[in-house]
């Protein structure tokens, strides 16, 4: 194991074991690199690698804390990942989206707000019935977005949100070249609020399908 890997383990241990815990600072350099058996440019080097996946908030002139370990900070690092997807790997991303965004709009029929229920509502009927694709597409975002927050589950809000990025480019070409594309969108969004809106999991799970699978499979046929 290299050096800086060996040190990186040790600050994930001591972060694991409860000895540093969210939001605490940690011991001086000298200090700790003596206590880990590991010299302050290794060290040094592990701070930097856990700051940049965001475990680590190294603050100028105030010392390197443990961070909130919040998984929306944490999956940050996906986000930067996917950016980097090449143009064949879009139908990846959006069969990944398939399996996981049924299963949080499922969570969420039982878990939804009025109030969050009105917002979505709200969105559709702004947005009118003949849209921009680009007007459409960021509604699509939001809309979906919403829905994910209320399946109240952090984890799956922002793995969703890291993987939606990829497929917005498809999302806009399907727009703009599938005669029907607008209007079948605005169709599938009104089934799965009346879903979300009469409770029925397995309704807004099924509608949610048939709306990601729209896209996947018009951009397998374009391929």
């Amino acid at each position: 194991m290299a050096v800086t890997d060996e040190a990186i383990e040790k600050i994930k241990g001591m972060i694991v074991s409860g000895a540093l815990r969210p939001g605490d600072r940690l011991p001086r350099e000298s200090e700790l690199a003596a206590e880990l058996g590991l010299s302050r440019n290794s060290l040094r080097e592990a701070v930097r690698a856990l700051s940049l996946i965001r475990i680590l908030d190294v603050r100028q002139g105030d010392g390197t804390y443990v961070t909130s370990l919040d998984p929306q900070l944490l999956l940050e690092a996906l986000s930067f990942v996917v950016d980097f997807h090449r143009d064949d790997t879009v139908l990846e991303f959006l069969a990944v989206r398939r399996i996981l965004e049924p299963a949080a709009t499922a969570m969420a029929a039982s878990r939804i707000s009025e109030q969050q229920l009105s917002a979505l509502s709200n969105q559709l009927d702004k947005l009118g019935d003949a849209p921009s694709v680009e007007e459409l597409v960021a509604c699509d975002l939001e809309f979906h977005r919403g829905i994910v927050q209320s399946s109240g589950n952090s984890v799956l809000c922002s793995l969703l949100d890291g993987l939606s990025g990829p497929t917005t480019r498809a999302r806009i070409w399907r727009g703009l070249t599938q005669e029907d594309a607008v209007s079948r969108t605005l169709h599938e969004h009104r089934a799965i609020l009346a879903a979300l809106r009469d409770r029925d999991a397995e309704a807004a799970r099924s509608w949610a399908t048939v709306h990601i699978a729209s896209v996947e499979q018009w951009l397998r046929s374009t391929l």
